[in-house]
Order: C-alpha cells, then sequence, then structure tokens
C-alpha cells in the first residue's frame, strides 16, 4: 500500500534529496501504519527513557544549584560543568552510544578578565629574545624597538607602525595619533629613545618625513603580524604566559 511504498519509495528519495525532516516523517508514519505494535512498543520505551533522562538532568541541576549556594563562582561552575560534559561524553562512547546526545545544561556566564600585565623584567627580556631571534641585525634592533615603544611608552601596536620619519629627531617627548584621529603627547624613556637610535643607525631603507618609521624585511611598512608572530617564538623561549602579546606589553605601561 501506500505505506510501504512510502518507505521504499518517497523516503530514500527524499534522503537522497536532502530533505532529512520529510524522510524521518515518511519512515515514522510508515512505520506507525506498517507494524503498530511494534511501533507502540517502541514508542513506550523511549518514553519511559525519556522520563528517565528528564529526572537524572534535573538531578543534575539541583546537585550545580546546590554548589552554586554554596559560593561557586562562575568560572568554577563553567569547568565543572565542562568536565561533567566531558565525562559523559566519554561514558557514552565507552557504552557505545555515540548517537545519543548530551543532555542541555547551559553554562553560566563567564565574563573575560583582563590579560595579566607583563613585568617589568619580562618586558625587557621579551624585546631583547626578539633582538637575538632575528635573521637579521637590524631587523632584531627594529623588532626590540616596536616592542619597547609599546611598553615604555604605552602605544597600541598599530600607533607605533603608524609612526612616520616626520617624529624625528626625538626629544623627551612626541605626538602619537589615536583612535578616532585624536592626538596626545607621549613620554619618551631614554631606554626607549636608545633602542630607536640602534634601529635607525642600523635600518637599511631611507627614512623619510612621510615614509614609515619602521620597516619590513622587503622596503614595505612594517605588519603588525610579523611584530605578533616574533613576540610569539620569543614567548615560547621564555617560557611566558601565550597572554604575553603586544597588546598587554601597552596594558603594562599604564599598570607599571
Amino acid at each position: 500500500g501506500l505505506a510501504k511504498e512510502s518507505l521504499q519509495v518517497f523516503a530514500p528519495l527524499a534522503n537522497r534529496l536532502g530533505i532529512w525532516e520529510i524522510k524521518w516523517e515518511l519512515e515514522d508514519l510508515s512505520f506507525r501504519f506498517l507494524e503498530p505494535d511494534t511501533y507502540r512498543q517502541v514508542a513506550r520505551l523511549l518514553d519511559e527513557k525519556r522520563i528517565e533522562r528528564e529526572h537524572s538532568v534535573e538531578a543534575l541541576r539541583n546537585q550545580l544549584a546546590a554548589r552554586r549556594g554554596d559560593g561557586l563562582g562562575n568560572a568554577s561552575a563553567a569547568r565543572e560543568l565542562s568536565a561533567l560534559k566531558s565525562f559523559l561524553g566519554f561514558a557514552r562512547e565507552q557504552a557505545g552510544l555515540t548517537g545519543m546526545a548530551a543532555p542541555r545544561l547551559r553554562a553560566p556566564r563567564v565574563k573575560k578578565g583582563i590579560p595579566r600585565p607583563v613585568s617589568p623584567d619580562e618586558a625587557v627580556n621579551l624585546a631583547a629574545m626578539v633582538h637575538d631571534d632575528a635573521t637579521e641585525e637590524w631587523i632584531g634592533a627594529r623588532d626590540r624597538a616596536v616592542l619597547l615603544l609599546l611598553y615604555g611608552c604605552g602605544l597600541r601596536i598599530a600607533e607605533a607602525l603608524s609612526l612616520t620619519g616626520a617624529v624625528l629627531p626625538l626629544g623627551e617627548a612626541f605626538i602619537v595619533t589615536g583612535k578616532g584621529g585624536k592626538q596626545r603627547m607621549v613620554p619618551l624613556l631614554p631606554l626607549v629613545a636608545d633602542a630607536v637610535a640602534d634601529y635607525l643607525a642600523k635600518c637599511p631603507w631611507p627614512i623619510t618625513r612621510a615614509g614609515p618609521l619602521f620597516f619590513g624585511a622587503k622596503g614595505g611598512p612594517l605588519s603588525q603580524g610579523m611584530v605578533q608572530k616574533a613576540v610569539a617564538r620569543a614567548r615560547v623561549v621564555l617560557g611566558l604566559p601565550d597572554t604575553a602579546t603586544p597588546n598587554p606589553l601597552r596594558q603594562s605601561f599604564a599598570t607599571h
């Protein structure tokens, strides 16, 4: 009849066309008419499992709520829930229930914290390592000067790389154009000034008032990606955390 034809013809056609919901609906209706007793038995078992599953999920929610009532914070609760979901996934896999979804429990929101500021020693060592790790001496001097500008002057990486030869000669302070075109006066520490002077003495490219202050290896403007890669390599050698990136160097300026 129509039920058998739907199961053998229309459901496979829907499957081939990728219309999954129609395929499942046709299979369900065909099974209900072709084998009603078996269909009712399976439906009863599924309903029992559903009720049992809902009770388990509710008990789990109550347990987590009790933990929160005892003072468990959002971050700790999120970690516990993540660990529990991983364990349930492992248990389902061991039991051969890979097709069964994990219970849906929403983890509490965890605010992203500000990266830990880099200490003065870490900042100086990071700049020195970037210098020593460079393929050419002038590139090492360049990267060291950029990082010390971030740490010693509080510049954003984009601000440091947007500097032109117009800032030269450097005095005790210089003007930086930041977000929204706003300008501010930035004091220049002797350590930073010496690093920039060392780079200028070794740079093989001519520096003009309208041109970039910091050059890439091929003579174009230095990109943020090159600085970030140099910092990442040095960070691994020094054993610094992943948060030791160019941006926390700037934040450390305000902290120290």
